[in-house]
């Protein structure tokens, strides 16, 4: 029986997932091209440690440890860009190049810190990532409003992941140290199985920052309003004019950026605007207008649920049941009968009056 080594499996889910979200382009992954390159890093690291720890096959420790400086960085690059209001130009992607540069200037000069280097590495990009999600979801204003809570919670994740890793690493240097790497096998085969869970993630954040839409946690209450300055209720008054008379939250691709790029104010200002006037999330605050859209084509048409679902400007079903139960407190299908029974009712009554 052939045993295939545990990270090539890997490999092949994380290439499976790529190569199906590409060609559907359901996700989104081709507007972000860092969330594929990180997934594709991902995939290779995959093989190489599976030909590493799975054939003893040493020949290929000079590409693994450059690539390994190279996904942390690379991680923070992706997530980074769901925080910008216009696509990160190369002058700023650039010096993230450094730390693989200096991996490989280290394998060549002094290769005995390679290790602590990339450990360093890690856990600094961790950090990174964990700080600049201390923002909340409001701080992803690429994002598509529906998805921004899942963005966030995956940045989180993988922040805490690039940390793990560089625990792991300590761990199996220690085992080394200590016990002639006698569970450095084990060690990495749960270390891929980490990366796997991090680069589900990261697939689906690629499409929910940019492309699918999620309904926010039904179990988070929204601050109650505080504080609305005259400004911000001035900017959250132009966001109603906005969804009113443009219906732009009929737009499946609808962002925080795009909002504010409309009223030509900061992101963060018609974030903070929304939340202290309506005691709401961008989000919440949006998904309200779809759901009311959704309502009106539900009583007034016949059209499938999954058309309703679309024109209302949701993009998955399960996203449109969560928040028109949020809303409504039923799904979509008991509301439309509620109405179809209701019609009937009026029928009969009008009918027995004749």
């Amino acid at each position: 029986m052939i045993l295939v080594p545990l990270p090539f499996v890997v490999s092949l889910l994380l290439l499976t997932i790529l190569v199906q979200a590409v060609r559907r382009d359901e996700e989104g992954l081709r507007a972000n091209p860092l969330f594929v390159a990180l997934i594709a890093a991902y995939s290779v690291q995959s093989v190489l440690v599976g030909l590493r720890w799975g054939y003893e096959w040493r020949g290929v420790l000079p590409l693994m440890s450059p690539l390994a400086a190279l996904i942390a960085p690379l991680a923070w690059a992706s997530f980074r860009s769901l925080t910008r209001e216009e696509p990160a130009a190369m002058t700023t992607l650039w010096p993230h190049l450094l730390p693989a540069a200096a991996v490989v200037a280290l394998m060549v000069l002094w290769p005995d810190p390679v290790g602590a280097v990339i450990v360093a590495v890690f856990a600094g990009y961790g950090l990174a990532l964990l700080w600049t999600a201390r923002l909340g979801p409001n701080g992803l204003v690429s994002s598509r409003l529906d998805g921004v809570l899942r963005s966030h919670r995956a940045m989180q994740i993988t922040g805490v992941a690039l940390l793990a890793s560089a625990a792991t690493d300590i761990l199996i240097g220690l085992d080394f140290a200590w016990g002639g790497g006698a569970h450095s096998g084990m060690l990495v085969a749960l270390g891929n199985v980490v990366a796997l869970l991090v680069q589900g993630k990261a697939a689906s954040i690629a499409g929910a920052g940019l492309a699918e839409i999620e309904a926010d946690d039904p179990n988070e209450r929204p601050d109650a309003p505080t504080g609305a300055t005259n400004e911000d209720l001035t900017t959250a008054a132009l966001v109603e004019r906005l969804m009113r008379e443009q219906e732009i939250y009929r737009d499946l691709d609808l962002n925080l950026e795009r909002i504010a790029r409309k009223l030509r104010r900061p992101a963060r200002d018609v974030s903070s605007a929304i939340n202290r006037a309506h005691g709401m999330s961008v989000s919440q605050y949006v998904n309200t207008y779809r759901v009311k859209r959704a309502r009106q084509l539900l009583k007034e048409t016949a059209d499938p649920i999954t058309k309703v679902m679309f024109d209302a400007g949701f993009g998955t079903k399960s996203n449109f049941n969560r928040e028109f139960q949020r809303v409504t407190g039923m799904t979509p299908s008991a509301y439309r009968r509620t109405g179809d029974e209701a019609s009937a009712v009026a029928e009969l009554l009008g009918e027995a009056t004749l």
